[in-house]
């Protein structure tokens, strides 16, 4: 193989070809991790998930010092992704009592982590006031009630930051935006604001530090994030001058997008920082603001683009005149963004990353399901029963979403860097799907 070509690599992130002319991830041969693992798997290059936390951290910091990065574990909450970023200088942000359990769990101090949830639960409140959360992102009264409630009850103080829902509506599908006006997230700017704003700072135990917002996810724009930060900061000024209430902390949630196919190009991370920052540094002085702290959560560009699925071919089936369906041994158990809401991946063979393609087909899953295509449009050579797949930019919302629909088991998960692969997450076995079961 021509050296220059394979140190091209493959895919939509160039990730290298070795001189097998096999793909590799986290500098392992795919083939060797399909022997030791098996498929479908889901594999985390290391190298680059740690490379992503260091570019937010090192972008975040230079840009304003008083900052810290939160990984939205949502993305990909396993203990392993939790510990990383964790040992890498981010805390984690977790969305619900088993998120909370699992970051505990992989080592992170309880005062590293920034707990959301659009309806936390009363057992949600009292186990993270217990554990001593750093913070609290409050998004309606009700959980106002619960920390009012349960502070008193456990003795504890909660930090808090109230979730701004900023009326922005970037360009990204429906499903995944969530700073609009009808937005079941947060309160609305400025008059449910204010009013919650005006409450949280009377509550004894509860204080407040300041505020979130989050406008959606998978976003490519620059310009959505700076009316993000615009109408935040807006807000944070009219609730010191109507509430006394002062601005400690900005949390800007997170939101940037990244390359799933070949032509898409997100912005550089620096320049996703910059632009916030550009924004905060008018705004203070416009307002004459107290500079806060501020934080990001990023989740899909930490863990996304080092994400790469493997998959073994079964059947070809060919409708003349029609389409070629290829069907590998996962789909929308372990995978739902297609059928969710139409999300697009580009793929190779692993074996042969750098052949021209010969055919298009439909990658089609196993699940019973007409919906259940992972591609419908796959740029292929010719393929055959036996040949290993490789699906990219898997890493963000795949195995957190994966169900056991069809009673299929969960794939395992592994992290591969430095040439060596290890298990993550261990594939579930017929006897964890009966697990919980009861004959009664």
């Amino acid at each position: 193989m021509d050296a220059s070509i394979a140190a091209r690599g493959a895919g939509p992130h160039a990730f290298p070809v070795n001189a097998k002319g096999h793909l590799e991830i986290g500098s392992v041969d795919a083939f060797g991790l399909v022997r030791e693992f098996g498929t479908p798997l889901h594999v985390l290059d290391e190298d680059r998930l740690r490379a992503n936390c260091r570019t937010y951290r090192t972008a975040l910091r230079t840009a304003w010092p008083n900052s810290a990065v939160f990984f939205a574990s949502k993305a990909c909450c396993v203990m392993a992704t939790c510990r990383l970023a964790y040992e890498e200088g981010l805390g984690v942000d977790v969305a619900s009592g088993g998120e909370l359990y699992t970051a505990l769990q992989a080592g992170v101090p309880a005062s590293h982590l920034m707990f959301h949830g659009s309806n936390k639960t009363p057992d949600e409140v009292d186990y993270a006031l217990r554990a001593g959360v750093g913070r609290f992102v409050v998004d309606n009264e009700y959980e106002l009630d619960l920390l009012e409630a349960y502070t008193a009850r456990t003795g504890t103080q909660a930090d808090i930051l109230l979730r701004l829902t900023p009326g922005i509506e970037p360009h990204t599908h429906k499903a995944i935006q969530t700073g609009g006006v009808d937005s079941k997230f947060g309160f609305g700017i400025p008059d449910a604001a204010l009013r919650a704003a005006g409450r949280a700072a009377r509550l004894e135990r509860v204080r407040l530090r300041g505020f979130h917002a989050h406008i959606g996810s998978q976003i490519l724009d620059l310009e959505p994030f700076r009316l993000e930060a615009a109408a935040c900061l807006d807000f944070a000024a009219q609730a010191r001058d109507e509430l006394d209430v002062s601005m400690e902390e900005m949390n800007f949630g997170g939101g940037l997008g990244i390359r799933y196919l070949t032509g898409d190009e997100p912005p550089a991370v620096a320049d996703y920082v910059g632009a916030l920052i550009d924004v905060l540094k008018v705004k203070v002085a416009e307002h004459r603001l107290n500079p806060p702290k501020v934080y990001v959560e990023p989740g899909r560009s930490i863990v996304g683009d080092a994400g790469v699925t493997l998959y073994t071919i079964g059947a070809v089936k060919t409708i003349p005149g029609v389409r070629t369906y290829v069907s590998v041994d996962g789909g929308m158990n372990e995978n739902p963004r297609p059928a969710l809401y139409g999300a697009r991946y580009e793929a190779l063979l692993a074996d042969r990353p750098l052949d021209a393609p010969a055919q298009t087909v439909a990658v089609a899953g196993r699940c019973c399901e007409s919906g259940d295509v992972l591609i419908w449009e796959a740029r292929l050579p010719a393929v055959r029963g036996g040949d290993i797949l490789a699906v990219f930019s898997t890493g963000a919302y795949t195995y957190a979403m994966a169900s056991n629909y069809n009673r299929f088991p969960r794939p395992a998960v592994v992290l591969a860097g430095g040439g060596r692969a290890r298990v993550a997450v261990a594939r579930e076995t017929y006897d964890d799907l009966i697990r919980n079961d009861v004959v009664p």
